[in-house]
């Protein structure tokens, strides 16, 4: 009887260490398979679809990698809907298409309840507001990104004619990009990387970019030396931009540079002198 009851024992023990073994075994599976996941899990970069009225569909990866401001600004306005209807108003044949102007002119920037819903639109926190420019003319080495066929971009003010005036200007230029864009249609100007904030490549539907470039232009008003203007400006039906999961949040603005307040400024204080 007695040995009846230590075998069952042992034989309880038994289970116990086996039921322990094949836990531990589990666990270190399981902990493997995360650390393996972990190490080699790579993050999808953002996708963003252009559909634009009868033209067709652009896709463009985006790359936080080369400029993570700009592509989170670029997110938030897209995935908010600001882009939706406006147009590609300027085109330069190879060269690029240019849009994402509020305005439809190129004066146009974005306010800030279009990225921050706590802001409601209109009220005096409504600003409109500028992001730094993340290329390496402006102290941003960290994006290499070639601004060739295909390349979105981000446009800004070029305040280098007013030089003369304000050395310090061409700097304030650099940091005055809002929602407008640009994509290059050939490689004919890659000489302006390291100029502009480039931030994403198109990886379906360039023909269509190739379509909108070829769009009849004119010059906005008999004083404009640039015949840019589309006859028929190309209508931007929607951009959204697939996250894969990922938070890019809200990007970081600054007060847009008011160059016209700066120059009236500048200029009355050297009359009172």
């Amino acid at each position: 009887m007695k040995k009846k009851v230590n075998k069952k024992k042992e034989n309880i023990k038994n289970i116990f260490l086996i039921i322990i073994i094949l836990m531990l075994i589990v666990l270190i599976t399981t902990l493997g398979i995360g650390y393996y996941k972990k190490a080699t899990y790579k993050v999808e970069n953002p996708i963003a679809t252009l559909e634009i009225q009868d033209y067709g569909t652009i896709k463009i990866e985006l790359y936080p990698d080369q400029a993570e401001n700009t592509v989170r600004n670029f997110i938030t306005l897209s995935n908010n809907g600001f882009y939706d209807g406006l147009t590609f108003h300027r085109i330069i044949k190879d060269f690029m298409i240019q849009g994402g102007d509020i305005k439809g002119d190129g004066t146009g920037s974005p306010t800030l309840s279009y990225i921050d819903k706590s802001i409601e639109k209109d009220s005096d926190k409504d600003k409109e507001y500028n992001i730094n420019g993340e290329f390496i003319e402006n102290g941003y080495e960290q994006n290499t990104l070639k601004l060739e066929k295909g390349v979105i971009a981000m446009a800004r003010n070029d305040y280098s004619s007013y030089q003369y005036y304000d050395p310090s200007l061409l700097e304030e230029g650099y940091n005055t990009a809002g929602s407008q864009f640009f994509i290059m249609t050939t490689d004919d100007n890659v000489s302006l990387t390291g100029s502009y904030a480039g931030f994403g490549k198109v990886i379906e539907g360039f023909d269509v970019v190739e379509k909108i470039a070829n769009v009849k232009v004119k010059k906005a008003n008999d004083e404009d030396t640039e015949a840019s203007t589309p006859e028929k400006a190309p209508v931007i039906t929607s951009i959204r931009v697939e996250t894969f999961g990922n938070d890019y949040k809200v990007p970081e603005t600054h007060d847009q540079f008011d160059i016209n307040s700066h120059l009236s400024s500048m200029f009355s204080s050297t009359v009172d002198q």
